[in-house]
């Protein structure tokens, strides 16, 4: 099985993608930063099984990277990305058909300088969705995941989008930005990927000093262990406070930067569990150097 088409520059893809819409192909897309692991093949096994054509993104965002933040250390192993998707094609005998890894240039022409936090240009912002939990923290995360979102769309003009449950805020936030914007692509979010003893996966536990890792489970069972607890007329406060009681007490080396439960769709906090599946259990700590994020519906 021949190799993904590579593309770094955005004009030579899209000819490539109009050749295929004249054979009414259906593109599944797989945005990605790199690093892959097995969440990211979970996301691009799932398009897949759902599309004539399969295109991943492999494209380290600067703009949604705060001035303090590891843009400089994050994981950048585009070899290393590739080999992996040309053996998850062996595995499958299914094909990724193109893999676009675009410069820094090519997405930002009018130049981009995330030292900088004054910015002049086309920005996206989805206002109600991108202000709390993750935002109190990265005030401009999700304006710049959605704009590079946006970007990849146009480029792509994809039927579907694949994204990770893990990133439960980036999910609400990307969903609603392709409704509003009169968007025709699906956007299909798939299930966390976790290793044997829960942890979920992510391209940041590779930070992890080995001792970190172990002690990193924690997260995940503090919110099963709440979750367990959960019943109709069960109250925020108190689902909160199990999970920060239990981290408190199995991993007091931890920062916990916030835990909340929201509704699924718009991230409005509730009063009181009512209806299952209605509602987000998110949790995020810092671990030594890393910050770790999981979430579980309840």
């Amino acid at each position: 099985m021949s190799s993904p088409k590579v593309f770094q520059k955005v004009d030579e893809f899209r000819n490539w993608r109009n050749e295929l819409y004249k054979h009414g192909k259906v593109i599944g897309f797989v945005p990605t930063m790199g690093a892959l692991h097995d969440g990211h093949m979970s996301l691009i096994e799932q398009a897949m099984k759902d599309s004539d054509v399969v295109v991943v993104s492999i494209f380290v965002n600067p703009s949604q990277f705060g001035p303090t933040e590891d843009l400089d250390k994050y994981p950048r192993t585009l070899d290393s990305d590739l080999e992996k998707i040309r053996e998850l094609q062996k595995r499958t005998n299914r094909a990724v058909d193109a893999v676009l890894c675009p410069t820094v240039t090519e997405m930002y022409p009018s130049g981009y300088n995330p030292a900088s936090t004054t910015h002049t240009g086309a920005f996206v912002t989805v206002k109600g969705f991108s202000h709390q939990l993750e935002g109190q923290f990265r005030p401009t995360f999700f304006r710049g995941v959605a704009t590079v979102v946006t970007k990849l769309l146009h480029i792509v003009h994809p039927a579907k989008l694949y994204l990770g449950q893990k990133d439960f805020q980036q999910t609400v936030v990307l969903r609603r930005m392709v409704k509003d914007l009169l968007m025709d692509t699906q956007v299909i979010i798939c299930p966390i990927v976790r290793e044997q003893d829960g942890l979920a996966l992510s391209s940041r536990n590779v930070y992890l000093s080995e001792k970190e890792r172990t002690e990193a489970t924690a997260l995940y069972r503090s919110l099963t262990s709440a979750k367990a607890l959960v019943k109709p007329g069960t109250k925020r406060a108190t689902i909160i406070q199990h999970v920060e009681d239990f981290l408190k007490k199995e991993l007091p080396a931890c920062t916990i930067d916030y835990v909340s439960v929201a509704n699924i769709d718009n991230l409005h906090e509730l009063d009181a569990y009512q209806e299952p599946g209605k509602y987000v259990l998110n949790a995020v700590i810092r671990l030594g150097t890393t910050r770790l994020l999981d979430n579980i519906i309840l």
